[in-house]
């Protein structure tokens, strides 16, 4: 009888060729997709000409997009695009996403059907972690890691202890998946779960909709995590049924599998979460911040920057307008998120609130373009990290909320609880 294992245990042993793996066991696993983007992609390539490789292991499973600096910013962005572009015609890669046809990558990939459950996807990209919400092991890697994957489709990899978070209760009014995984990493701290799988489990999760589980899976790293992971069950069937473009396999941990560690949070009366600069870690009630003004409002990237989550800020902006002097952001993620928020009405609440709506891209998230922050300023962001000079200027500030919190916020002029208005 084989060993009981977690599910990111049982995603690596087929990957690998292997009944089981345990722990700390070094393995070469064959990869799904291989992805890269406009700021790490060029250095792969760079490397991949160098080990004197003439062909990409499969067209289809090496994945492009240009979406930190594009559109581009300025000339050295032109040309880290344009190396992704040269690369993918070369190639003939059926997926590489520039222009109209580029979104925030970790938002592109399950839209697309790229990635789905049972995969083993590398990405030169701390963010790749993102499709465990789908049931995946998905991980970011270095550069001349993905350039070997793209050469030979298999990553060495070190098999992951797990940890099992379970959310049980109700949650309460403007809290989403955004406040699980504040609230969880202000916890546990951003190197609680350093190499480690985080896996998501409970009734709460279990409600969640696929962009409450991606924002949850996005974040993982900002505790450490080596992948975050939930099981899929029927709302993954019902997102990636008529959308996955390969066939895709469930698996589920085994109920007596060995977690290095188990922690069960009741979320019942939990309100919206914020992070204070400069780290993830540092989290509390929107209520216990006091009184903090804003510069700046962004709502986008591949943590909360899909449809519900421009729903979510709209439902808060109707018929209300930013504060004077406060910067509204709204980055749909992908070209079909843009599209259906257009045609839903939410633009019109967005402009009427005094909004810039931006083209799908990272932008500011990285302080790469489109919001950079000032010394001295203050943004409230519904991105990822908010470590010092992450959005601009070295003293600048960046706190981090869910989507209304932050649409609040910019109504308001300083952080503000949706509950209040």
């Amino acid at each position: 009888m084989s060993q009981p294992q977690t599910i990111t245990e049982k995603i690596l042993a087929a990957h690998a060729g292997k009944d089981t793996v345990r722990p700390g066991d070094l393995i070469l696993a064959k990869v799904d997709i291989a992805l890269g983007n406009d700021i790490t992609a060029p250095l792969s390539i760079r490397a991949f000409k160098e080990a004197g490789a003439a062909r990409v292991f499969d067209k289809d499973r090496v994945v492009l997009v240009a979406d930190h600096f594009a559109p581009n910013k300025d000339i050295a962005s032109a040309i880290q695009c344009k190396t992704l572009r040269d690369f993918a015609q070369e190639q003939c890669l059926t997926h590489h996403y520039d222009g109209g046809d580029m979104g925030v990558e970790h938002a592109l990939l399950s839209e697309k059907g790229i990635v789905g459950p049972g995969d083993l996807i590398i990405g030169a990209d701390s963010h790749t972690c993102t499709y465990g919400a789908l049931g995946a092991f998905a991980t970011g890697v270095g550069s001349t890691d993905l350039a070997a994957a793209m050469i030979n489709g298999e990553c060495w990899l070190k098999a992951p202890e797990s940890m099992r978070f379970e959310y049980v209760g109700e949650l309460g009014p403007w809290v989403a998946g955004k406040d699980l995984i504040l609230m969880t990493i202000g916890d546990i701290g951003v190197d609680g779960a350093n190499y480690r799988a985080m896996e998501f489990t409970g009734p709460v999760i279990a409600k969640l909709p696929m962009a409450d589980r991606l924002a949850m899976a996005n974040m993982a790293v900002e505790a450490g995590a080596k992948n975050g992971i939930m099981a899929p069950d029927a709302t993954t069937e019902q997102y990636v049924k008529g959308r996955a473009l390969r066939s895709y396999k469930f698996y589920a941990s085994d109920p007596d599998a060995a977690y290095v560690w188990h922690k069960t949070y009741d979320v019942t009366g939990l309100e919206p979460q914020v992070a204070y600069p400069s780290l993830p870690e540092n989290v509390v009630g929107v209520s216990e911040l006091g009184e903090v003004d804003i510069d700046q409002a962004v709502i986008g990237s591949c943590t909360n920057g899909r449809l519900e989550d421009l729903r979510l800020a709209a439902k808060v902006l109707k018929g209300r307008k930013a504060a004077k002097g406060v910067r509204l952001i709204v980055i749909p993620a992908t070209p079909l998120i843009w599209r259906q928020a257009m045609e839903e009405g939410l633009f019109a609440i967005f402009l009427e609130a005094g909004a810039v709506i931006g083209p799908p891209t990272c932008g500011p998230c990285l302080g790469g373009h489109m919001g950079i922050l000032a010394p001295g300023e203050v943004a409230i962001a519904t991105t990822n990290r908010n470590f010092v000079g992450r959005m601009g200027h070295t003293q600048s500030k960046v706190y981090l909320s869910n989507p209304a919190v932050a649409a609040a916020s910019a109504i308001t002029g300083r952080i503000t609880n949706p509950a209040t208005l």
